[in-house]
């Protein structure tokens, strides 16, 4: 029971001081925020009883100390200055030192805890017996660091459009799922969804491969339309859309009929004739084939709702209490581990009913197959941070580096609210600090430089993270000096780690940055310069499965771009095969399967052939000579085509085998070093089959591309 209490004890202790370097540097940044000030306070008063109880007792002795201090800040007696935040971020620090090193800490640690306390006292004694006018005078004189920006998306207007969506036929055929499209559009706010199934056929004439429905969505969102137009944008040129904006007030109940005259379905006298009726007005409609009973139905739903979106906006605004549980991370850990066997198992269980043709046994597969999707996407969920989780750590670090150097920097942070796998932002950590310390060390110049290039003094690191698919960007950009493409070639010729009679391009020549040892630093300071930085960056992001690539513009600044998973665990996955050997393509990645045709792709025998789709050329890789595998080729070959941000690229297999719900195995150090190779899966009976790295193989394109210029 005690362990117990002292684990809560510990962790809310590191919650609290997670929270307290946030509202300190709020702080600097609104140093009168009298709720801010007060939070710091409570934060330090609660640390100082629970240490007490706990028998931390020095703790709870230096707690005291800086709890005064800042009594005397929330009384009015002391002002809040960049001094007094430095203090207190040191005392934060020290308190989870001390912490760490138990009941009984080491006696330099505690001579560190006295001096920080004189400090603390110095602090106050400077001002004590002074009239709050000396004190004001005092605090405007002190010059005040740079404050965080925080940017955010352009807010546009709240507005309701009325979207319908008619998928064609041979929909599924391409590998788009149609409801995966409406899931996608209700996403961007507030939507109601009406499904049409006019169109299925009986039981015997269905073909299980066609799409008989469509929908009407009614969106009330402020989102731009070019964000509900980006979720069709590769949606195949059979499959119809329409976007319509309602010129109705969507803070307002609608009759039927304003509806219809709004969606031009009928004109408005041809309703005022129909009111004077004793019967609904829908029904009238319908019988006399004014309108349909899509129409309808769809008119219906979207008054409803604007009665919901009514109600909401002339409800109070409440507060409501979050509520949430404490979850050991181990214990989730533990419980996706267990899912992915959950996944493994039914994968064997599925196999088993197609290999015995026990019709009982796969309708129980396909069941069980839907409520571990359920489960698998609830617990992938539960472990989903904010990315703001790890971004604002970096608040800290800009502050106190740029300090150190003389330097003025701002941090700018944007999409902090996407959401990462928690095992991914935590070993995102160190690869983000080596790039930050590069960016304000070798990136950020001086105050006084900055001004000969007629530049702000204030310099500007960005945080930048966004979706992409089934990946996360997080862009790590500077306005600095940029690289020097021509220094860094000559550092590496010098260290034998290229030829002076090689021709690489500006990509190539940026990408020896990450090379083990590689510095181009004069000398070694104690934020960088030893070259063991850049290297550390790329493997980590690698072990990921992600990759990482650098845009510099010599005066302008660099750029470094990682793109990372989603999450580690569990994912969808087109299952492949080539030869004997199966591999597996990230469903999220892929835009469209298709018969690859060797008659639309010239020099079909080469590694890199270019596959006409659909009119258009998309350059491809064959897997099968890529891999070098030599036996038998089939009649046909199979196309699947990815989306990646550098665009749309083709990957040639010998057969698709559809669809599975995998989970990821790390793979073994002898193929770590294999490209186009990320992890492995384990299938449904028992064999291994390969997760392809997409974003190495089509950087093999793009190379081949660069190549043939």
């Amino acid at each position: 029971m005690l362990e117990e209490m002292t684990s809560v004890f510990f962790d809310e202790v590191n919650e609290l001081l997670d929270n307290l370097e946030e509202q300190l540097l709020t702080l600097e940044k609104n140093p009168t925020d009298t709720e801010t000030i007060g939070a710091v306070f409570r934060a330090m008063h609660t640390i100082k009883g629970s240490a007490a109880m706990f028998s931390y007792n020095h703790i709870s002795t230096f707690a005291h100390e800086v709890e005064s201090t800042l009594d005397n800040v929330r009384n009015g007696t002391i002002p809040v200055t960049s001094e007094l935040i430095s203090l207190t971020l040191k005392a934060r620090d020290q308190i989870r030192d001390m912490l760490d090193a138990g009941t009984e800490p080491p006696q330099d640690m505690i001579l560190n805890s006295q001096n920080l306390s004189l400090a603390f006292k110095t602090y106050v004694a400077k001002f004590i017996n002074k009239s709050p006018e000396s004190i004001a005078a005092e605090v405007a004189n002190l010059e005040h660091p740079a404050p965080e920006k925080t940017e955010s998306s352009p807010q546009y207007p709240t507005h309701t459009y009325r979207i319908n969506f008619k998928p064609s036929r041979k929909i599924f055929m391409t590998g788009t799922k149609p409801e995966r499209l409406v899931r996608e559009v209700c996403d961007l706010g507030t939507a109601t969804v009406v499904l049409f199934t006019d169109d299925l056929p009986p039981l015997s004439k269905m073909d299980a491969e066609e799409c008989y429905f469509s929908w009407d969505i009614i969106l009330t969102t402020d989102k731009p339309t070019s964000e509900i137009n980006d979720v069709f944008v590769f949606l195949d040129s059979d499959s119809k859309y329409t976007i319509e904006e309602s010129e109705l007030n969507q803070e307002e109940t609608h009759r039927i009929g304003e509806i219809f005259v709004d969606r031009n379905n009928i004109s408005k006298n041809q309703i005022d004739s129909i009111l004077k009726e004793n019967k609904p007005i829908g029904q009238i409609l319908v019988e006399r084939q004014l309108v349909s009973q899509q129409q309808l139905k769809s008119a219906l739903a979207e008054q409803e709702h604007f009665k919901t979106i009514s109600s909401e906006a002339q409800a109070p605004q409440q507060i409501v209490a979050q509520q949430s549980i404490r979850v050991n991370a181990d214990k989730l850990d533990y419980l996706v581990d267990l899912i992915g066997e959950l996944v493994t198992f039914n994968a064997r269980l599925e196999q088993i009913a197609i290999d015995k043709n026990i019709p009982v046994l796969k309708g129980l597969s396909e069941q069980c197959e839907r409520l571990v999707v359920l489960l698998r996407d609830t617990s992938l969920d539960i472990r989903m941070l904010p990315i703001s989780t790890l971004f604002n750590k970096f608040r800290r670090t800009i502050r106190d580096i740029s300090e150190q150097l003389g330097k003025k920097v701002e941090l700018i942070i944007e999409g902090a609210d996407t959401e990462l796998d928690k095992t991914v932002i935590d070993k995102l950590n160190d690869p983000l600090i080596h790039l930050v310390r590069n960016s304000l060390d070798h990136g950020i110049e001086y105050p006084a430089e900055r001004i000969v290039y007629d530049k702000d003094p204030l310099g500007k690191v960005k945080l930048i993270a966004k979706h992409q698919g089934a990946f996360v960007t997080i862009s790590v950009t500077d306005d600095g000096k940029g690289l020097d493409k021509d220094k860094i070639l000559a550092k590496a010729i010098e260290k034998g780690l290229v030829k002076p009679e090689d021709n690489l391009s500006e990509a190539e020549i940026f990408n020896l940055i990450f090379l083990p040892g590689f510095s181009t630093a004069k000398k070694v300071s104690s934020i960088s310069g030893r070259g063991v930085g850049m290297d550390v960056v790329k493997k980590d992001i690698l072990a990921l499965g992600g990759s990482v690539s650098v845009e510099s513009e010599t005066g302008k600044g660099t750029n470094f771009i990682l793109k990372i998973p989603l999450t580690l665990a569990i994912i969808d996955g087109m299952l492949t095969q080539i030869g004997s050997t199966k591999y597996i393509i990230p469903v999220n990645t892929i835009a469209e399967c298709t018969l690859f045709d060797k008659f639309n792709s010239k020099n079909q025998d080469e590694q890199f052939p270019t596959a006409n789709v659909h009119d258009t050329p998309v350059p491809c890789i064959n897997l099968r000579s890529f891999f070098k595998i030599n036996e038998p080729l089939p009649s046909k070959q199979e196309l699947v085509t990815v989306n990646t941000p550098d665009g749309v690229f083709g990957l040639i297999v010998d057969k698709i085998l559809g669809n599975r719900q995998i989970v990821i195995k790390p793979i073994g150090r002898l193929f770590q070093n294999c490209t186009g190779i990320g992890n492995t899966t384990i299938l449904g009976d028992g064999s291994v089959a390969i997760v392809l790295d997409i974003f190495k193989l089509t950087d093999l394109i793009i190379s081949d591309g660069k190549k043939r210029l």
